[in-house]
C-alpha cells in the first residue's frame, strides 16, 4: 500500500450528498465507548486506537454515519499524524451505498476547515477508489507508519 496526497481544494462541496437516510457526524463523548466497541467488533484493534486519539478531542476527529441508532461506517482524520485521513470504514451490510465515499468528503471537508490545502490518505488500501473519486495522487517511497516501524 501507499500514502497518498489529496488536493482539498479541488474538492467540490457538491458532491455531498443530504438526501441520504443515514446522518454523518462527529461522535459525541458519552458514546464514545459504543463507537471504540464497534470498530473492534468490525474492523481491527489498531483501528481502536486511533478512533481513540480521535474521540479525545473536542469535537471529536471521528465522523460516524449513523441510521436509527445504528453505526454504518466511521472516518478518522487529523488523528494517526496531523493532517491524516483515516482509518475508515463501513461495516459489511452497509457497504456499496456511499456511505464510505460520503464519510471520506466529510472528513476532507473538515480538514479544509481547519485550514488545510492537501491531505494525506495514509497507507491507503482503495488506491484506484481514492484516484477516481477525489484526483487523489500516490506519494512516492515507504508509507509514513511502515517507515516508522509501526507494529
Amino acid at each position: 500500500m501507499t500514502d497518498m496526497l489529496v488536493n482539498l481544494y479541488s474538492l467540490s462541496e457538491d458532491s455531498l450528498d443530504s438526501t441520504q437516510s443515514y446522518q454523518i457526524r462527529h461522535v459525541l463523548p458519552p458514546e464514545k465507548h459504543k463507537v471504540l466497541d464497534w470498530v473492534r467488533e468490525h474492523f481491527s484493534e489498531n483501528w481502536v486506537s486511533e478512533c481513540e486519539v480521535a474521540c479525545a478531542k473536542i469535537p471529536a476527529n471521528c465522523l460516524i454515519a449513523v441510521q436509527d441508532k445504528d453505526i454504518l461506517g466511521f472516518a478518522c482524520y487529523d488523528t494517526t499524524f496531523r493532517n491524516f485521513f483515516g482509518p475508515t470504514g463501513v461495516k459489511e451490510s452497509a457497504r456499496g451505498q456511499g456511505i464510505g465515499y460520503q464519510l471520506l468528503l466529510a472528513s476532507l471537508f473538515q480538514l479544509r476547515v481547519k485550514g488545510y490545502a492537501y491531505a494525506i490518505i495514509g497507507d491507503a488500501g482503495p488506491v484506484e477508489f481514492y484516484k477516481k473519486t477525489i484526483g487523489a495522487v500516490p506519494i512516492d517511497g515507504v508509507p509514513a507508519l511502515r517507515q516508522m516501524n509501526v507494529l
